[in-house]
């Protein structure tokens, strides 16, 4: 979720999106490219004007590798002059001449910056690597230029203090005060010789942040299993046994079979394989990335930037980085993440006992003489549910065929909830031939905005899935919304239909509700826009969506036979609806055990911050002290490849279980207030989704459910009471 207007919020953007998660380079390009085309200017630059498309969507086939790099050039250049002009003027400072010039300043930096870190992440090439990693400090130092201008901080700092005089509008006067936080956080009262320190290590921390991310996705391919025998994948879907055929033959390894890594410890194939020493090798060369030594080993990167960033935060005023990074989110401290995390861990490690018990029984009974590893339980939980819930996960991917999944679930949800439609264009140009663009409509039928749907992987596209907002909606612009959903499902043969685990499904609703968040964006001012919001706020919509996945009336919408069109039977319906507790004390335990890891590591003092060959062990330590220490359980992400940490969830992986509190509790409310009802998607868009980040968080969530939000839902969700 980026931003990339408003100056102290979009210049920190810029240096976040700058250290997002990169795939690995390769040949390929945007349309139009030349892989080894040099970075010089183009005679005409489609970045130095706004786009001719509908909406300003990107012209990506106007855009060429050659493009980027003076665009960048003039887009900073253009800032600063703006800049400068607002702190050097004469007038004195009101909210016109300063706050919303502000806004107004680096559109084309805006520009560029959008395409560019999307198609960083959803399809890169050896160019844009190369850039990425040079834009790294200049960015940084970039950023450091205007948050630290003494002059513009002046003017700010003035209204600030007279701001209850200036006759500001509630949005208003809350883009003044979040403009003074965001400077002083930045740095901009501190003196200038600890500015310059300041300057040093935002340029550092950028570097290495880059290379992080970068070595992240090199580890992915390089890291991939090669098989040698289609003995060895039995148990395998075919149509995943093909591809994994077709991967190898690509990579010049004919008559053997390679299985891609995620970017999660586990692996979607460990539920299928029936190889147990295949499934060993899988999960502990997924474990053993960016800590097995090579040019990719992360661990001397992560322990040199966990140590700038806690001597960044001292610098600041602050006691750790987590300290810093949680003042300004709905948490507020690390007392109130610590204090939520030590609450949940206990149940949660009790539940996932409970599961590895049941799971060693199943071995025994099978006649097996093993104990129960972390390569086995994904198996044996599918053996499990098929014999709990007799049904087996492979029975439901037939009833999930992408296209009805996105156009009879996704969509149908939002057009009943909300009234809005949708249009497929195929008149606009995209950077992949997969890619699609759909218009939507409000429930006025006016124009809303356009929706770009990417959901492949490929070589060249950074594992996960995610949302981008490559045009932000704000009324003082006069823009809206251009939104992108980038999903990592894996392409079948030509000529197969595309069917989903159920997983699959549940991303691809929770992915729309980002998406929804930035389509319904109806604010004035662009720092505010759709998912501008604090991060441990920013998932709570999009999880909120995925409720609709399994709501009867959607679920039997989409659910139907890719080949007979023929509805899924009522009595699997129930089993999968019987399941949303299974497996619980896993998922909760895994992810919890990430969450730990980061808030630990991040609030340490830099003396504090264990040595690279210490890493794991003090990640091993960390996950003991709070009871998750379980062989069987790995953390989801280790400390190598832990690629949140990197970007923008540095002490914000807790984000997911806190805004989830937020997300039961809605579901809740909407269970009780007739579902998918046409005024509930209304009161929902109009108290919450509209507002983006143009009210306090924790108001727009009371605004919406009429009082404060209560874990009990959460803990009944995920089994925990």
């Amino acid at each position: 979720m980026n931003k990339y207007s408003g100056i102290a919020a979009g210049c920190l953007a810029l240096l976040a999106a700058c250290a997002d998660e990169v795939p690995a380079p390769v040949a390929d390009a945007p349309p139009g490219a030349e892989a080894e085309m040099p970075m010089e200017a183009a005679v005409e630059n489609p970045f130095f004007s706004e786009s001719p498309h509908y909406l300003g969507y990107p012209p990506f086939d106007l855009i060429e590798n050659a493009h980027f790099q003076p665009a960048f050039e003039r887009g900073m250049a253009e800032h600063i002059a703006e800049v400068e002009a607002i702190a050097g003027q004469e007038a004195d400072p009101d909210f016109e001449n300063t706050i919303v010039a502000l806004e107004l300043s680096g559109q084309l930096l805006n520009r560029v910056s959008a395409v560019f870190f999307a198609l960083s992440s959803a399809h890169t090439n050896d160019d844009i690597l190369a850039l990425q990693q040079q834009l790294a400090p200049e960015l940084a130092a970039h950023s450091d230029a205007i948050l630290l201008n003494r002059d513009l901080f002046a003017r700010i700092s003035a209204l600030h203090e007279n701001r209850d005089s200036l006759g500001l509008d509630a949005e208003s006067l809350r883009l003044l005060e979040r403009a003074y936080i965001d400077f002083v956080r930045a740095g901009a009262a501190l003196d200038a010789e600890q500015q310059e320190t300041l300057r040093d290590l935002n340029a550092r921390i950028a570097v290495l942040e880059t290379r992080f991310s970068q070595n992240v996705l090199n580890e992915v391919n390089d890291s991939a299993v090669v098989v040698d025998s289609g003995e060895e994948l039995t148990g395998l879907d075919e149509a995943l046994i093909t591809a994994a055929a077709a991967t190898a033959e690509e990579r010049g390894l004919p008559g053997q079979y390679v299985l891609p890594l995620l970017n999660t410890s586990g692996q979607p194939a460990l539920a299928s394989l029936q190889n147990r020493a295949l499934r060993q090798r899988v999960l502990e060369t997924s474990l053993a990335r960016g800590s097995r030594g090579g040019e990719y080993d992360n661990l001397e990167t992560v322990a040199e930037v966990l140590r700038l960033r806690a001597e960044r935060a001292g610098l600041l005023g602050y006691e750790s980085h987590a300290a810093y990074i949680l003042e300004d989110e709905t948490a507020g401290s690390v007392a109130a993440v610590n204090e939520r995390l030590a609450e949940l861990a206990p149940p949660t490690a009790a539940n996932a006992r409970r599961e590895a018990e049941d799971l060693q029984r199943m071995i025994a009974d099978s006649g097996e003489d093993f104990t129960l590893a972390a390569w086995d339980w994904a198996y044996y939980t599918e053996i499990l549910r098929a014999e709990r819930f007799d049904f087996d996960e492979a029975e439901l991917r037939p009833y999930f065929e992408l296209d009805n999944v996105l156009l009879r679930g996704v969509f149908y949800a939002a057009e009943r909830l909300h009234g809005i439609r949708f249009e497929e264009r195929s008149d606009l140009p995209v950077y992949q031939e997969d890619v699609r663009v759909f218009e939507v409509f409000d429930v006025t039928g006016e124009p809303l905005a356009l929706f770009i749907a990417d959901f492949y992987a490929r070589p060249n596209k950074r594992g996960g899935a995610w949302m981008n907002a490559y045009v932000s909606q704000s009324h003082l612009l006069g823009s809206r919304p251009v939104v992108g959903n980038h999903l990592n499902v894996t392409k079948p043969p030509e000529g197969e239909p595309t069917l989903l685990t159920f997983d699959e499904v549940v991303t691809t609703f929770h992915e729309f509700g980002h998406a929804l968040h930035g389509m319904f964006s109806d604010v004035r001012y662009p720092s505010f826009s759709g998912t501008r919001v604090p991060r441990d706020f920013v998932e709570f919509p999009s999880q909120v969506y995925e409720m609709w996945a399994v709501w009867p009336e959607v679920l039997e919408n989409y659910a139907v036979h890719y080949e007979t069109g023929e509805a899924m039977p009522a009595e699997l319906l129930d089993k999968v609806l019987s399941t949303q507790q299974f497996n619980q004390g896993f998922a909760t335990a895994e992810y919890l055990g990430a969450a730990i890891v980061d808030q630990a590591l991040h609030q340490l003092a830099p003396e504090e911050v264990p040595a690279a060959d210490q890493l794991l062990d003090f990640e091993a330590a960390a996950l003991e002290r709070a009871g998750l220490a379980m062989a069987e359980i790995p953390p989801r992400y280790r400390v190598p490849y832990f690629s949140h940490i990197m970007g923008g969830y540095s002490a914000g992986y807790y984000s997911y279980i806190w805004s989830e509190v937020l997300d039961a509790d809605s579901a809740q409310w909407f269970r009780e207030n007739n579902g998918l009802a046409r005024e509930n998607g209304t009161h929902f868009r109009r108290t919450l989704l509209s507002r983006g980040g143009a009210e306090d968080a924790m108001t727009l969530f009371r605004n919406f459910r009429g009082r404060d939000a209560d874990i009990n839902a959460l803990l009944e969700r995920r089994g925990l009471n």
